[in-house]
């Protein structure tokens, strides 16, 4: 399968970004498991109990531009 700018990239950061269009579940869910990914490894980091929203929102980027 070609690589499309639609599937999980990880940056040199280590940090994956899911640009996912409609129409190819296996890419969604790839993008799903990276991101649960990330969230566990940003969670077992943390000295608290729990990650702060702030915090999940970065590590899901969530209101960063992705590749277009």
């Amino acid at each position: 399968m070609a690589p499309s700018s639609d599937a999980v990239t990880s940056t040199a950061s280590g940090t994956a970004t899911a640009t996912v269009g409609p129409g190819d579940p296996e890419r969604v869910a790839l993008a799903e498991i990276e991101l649960c990914g990330e969230l566990i490894i940003a969670a077992s980091a943390v000295e608290e109990e729990r990650l702060s929203a702030d915090r999940i929102d970065e590590v899901l980027r969530v209101g960063v531009p992705g590749p277009r």
